[in-house]
């Protein structure tokens, strides 16, 4: 299975920042100034979704009166905002792994995050070098479960789906990741109402309980050692 992975690609949220529950939060904050109630349900519809995706849905359930492009602008200035604050945060052992497999192979990303929020992070947190591309859902047709980001970033890099080991934490980047050809390591969020459905699990190749166990299980399935003081 893995005698062809030459590259890795990544998720943002949930793999190398902890960030599920702000988005949560802004698009909740968004609907009750609309005067109306966001749910575990709806965040499970939209997770994955782009931009472009997720503000249509919130706009029309919030009933707002503004334009789309409006909803996507007040939530990306919240997230960015959060940000700026230093609420967005590396998961622990993010750093080490990314830059444990990205000495080892060509590395990617593909986020549904918004472009100008990609940047900002991996900057702010003195990863962007790491990464020989990254995409985002809204420069593609279609967001997660859709494989078109994974594979755009696969493109960027001079791959194809096949070749390339991804990393996912949520039903839909699973299931997009998996439409891509990818080999699938799973990072299922363990909080309540995060973890992936069952049905979008068993499309992993692996399943991993945090960031070292991904690094090792990277590194193994491109035929790489455990990185020296990688740990």
């Amino acid at each position: 299975m893995s005698s062809r992975l030459s590259a890795v690609v990544f998720d943002l949220d949930g793999v190398l920042i902890e960030s599920d529950h702000l988005w949560e939060e802004m698009w909740s904050d968004y609907a009750a100034r609309h005067g109306a109630r966001w749910s575990s349900e709806d965040t499970a519809t939209v997770q994955g979704m782009s931009s472009r995706e997720w503000s249509h849905y919130l706009n029309r359930m919030a009933g707002a009166a503004e334009s789309e492009a409006d909803t996507e602008r007040a939530v990306v200035d919240g997230m960015v905002g959060a940000f700026e604050q230093g609420r967005v945060d590396l998961l622990p052992g993010a750093r080490q792994t990314v830059q444990a497999v990205s000495a080892e192979t060509t590395i990617a990303l593909a986020s549904s995050a918004p472009r100008r929020l990609i940047d900002a992070v991996l900057r702010g947190h003195a990863l962007e070098d790491r990464f020989s591309a990254t995409v985002s859902s809204a420069e593609v047709d279609r967001g997660k479960p859709h494989p078109d980001v994974y594979l755009e970033a696969a493109s960027r890099i001079g791959r194809q789906g096949v070749d390339c080991a991804a990393v996912e934490d949520s039903s839909n980047g699973i299931r997009a990741a998996h439409a891509a050809e990818m080999t699938v390591i799973a990072l299922p969020n363990p909080a309540p109402g995060y973890r992936p459905a069952p049905d979008a699990l068993e499309l992993a190749a692996e399943e991993a309980g945090d960031l070292a166990d991904v690094r090792d299980r990277l590194l193994r399935l491109l035929g790489r050692t455990q990185a020296q003081g990688s740990s």
